[in-house]
């Protein structure tokens, strides 16, 4: 079997790599560096043919798609403020990349194509847990972006009776998540500030509630969706459980201060995972008491991450307030 992972140097697709490897999967990773790090791969190096590219533009990596048994769209441009500053960004990475992608698979004839889209896309949902069905209320460019990737792939499955599946990620966390970059995921902030002896700044009253996903729990969700032969269906992919900012506080230990709540942001995320449950027999294993324990064991990735402080980060969201409001 040969599978292309497009983002595979980033948190997730690292990850994905890893247990693509376990089950004796050739690998070829595709991707910029522009969130991910070459230094994921650094274990499984001479196992797998990792190739820069901008898959934005059409190019020379279109080749390696030949033989392809299996596709895994990971790669994109994340998080909130920067998407709103720079949206034009965005949809070139994200919805450009996509088709690009979406087109190199389908001339290779690929067994599986599997789009990670974004739980994003359920903006402030009326329903929790949200099911697929749930009304599309992207809030910013970011959820918007990965929303009409995920529309081109559902297309193409309708059109073309093309084998692709969209999986909606919730909140995933776990070692290898990002340690730079702009203001975004929780346990980024919070393990930089945990190192730096910081108070964990939290947003609101901190009883806001999300589904966080170990991320070996989401990479078995990948390879589970890659092994049926469902065809133009979206699943969610979460833990089945919500918990608090502040649980998740006192599970990490130590002070916290209070910053505004933003605008835009649901007061829960919560996954109905029924339907991947029954289609593809998928579970997540990882409890959140356990996936913390295990990430503080590999707390000296974030040592070089930014160290977030109440006005730095009122900085870093001005433009958040300023439009979402």
């Amino acid at each position: 079997m040969k599978a292309i992972v497009t983002g595979g140097a980033g948190f997730i697709g690292s990850h994905l790599v890893d247990l693509l490897l376990k089950v004796n999967v050739n690998v070829t990773v595709l991707d910029n560096f522009s969130t991910g790090r070459p230094e994921n791969l650094d274990h499984v190096r001479e196992q797998i043919k990792l190739v820069e590219c901008d898959l934005s533009v059409k190019g020379d990596w279109i080749q390696h798609f030949d033989n392809a048994d299996w596709v895994f769209h990971l790669a994109a441009l994340a998080d909130i403020v920067p998407s709103i500053q720079q949206p034009e960004a965005y949809f070139r990475a994200n919805v450009d990349g996509t088709f690009n992608v979406l087109q190199a698979a389908k001339a290779a004839e690929v067994k599986r194509f599997i789009y990670i889209a974004s739980s994003s896309c359920y903006g402030i949902p009326d329903k929790y847990p949200t099911p697929e069905n749930a009304e599309i209320r992207p809030q910013y460019p970011y959820a918007l972006a990965k929303r009409m990737g995920e529309e081109l792939v559902m297309h193409w499955a309708q059109v073309y009776n093309f084998p692709a599946l969209s999986l909606r990620f919730f909140n995933v966390y776990g070692p290898r998540s990002r340690t730079s970059g702009t203001y975004g995921a929780v346990f980024g902030v919070f393990l930089g500030q945990k190192l730096a002896g910081k108070p964990y700044t939290v947003v609101g009253d901190g009883k806001q509630t999300r589904d966080f996903t170990y991320v070996t729990d989401i990479a078995q969700a990948i390879l589970a969706s890659a092994k049926s032969d469902r065809i133009g269906q979206i699943y969610n992919v979460g833990s089945g459980a919500t918990v608090s900012v502040n649980r998740l506080v006192e599970l990490l230990g130590g002070e916290r201060v209070h910053i505004p709540k933003r605008p835009g942001e649901p007061d829960s995320t919560f996954a109905d995972i029924s339907k991947i449950q029954s289609d593809l027999g998928w579970e997540p294993q990882v409890p959140i008491e356990e996936g913390v324990a295990e990430i503080l064991k590999h707390i000296e990735y974030w040592r070089d991450a930014p160290v977030w402080s109440p006005d730095s980060i009122a900085e870093a969201t001005e433009d958040w307030f300023r439009y979402l409001s």
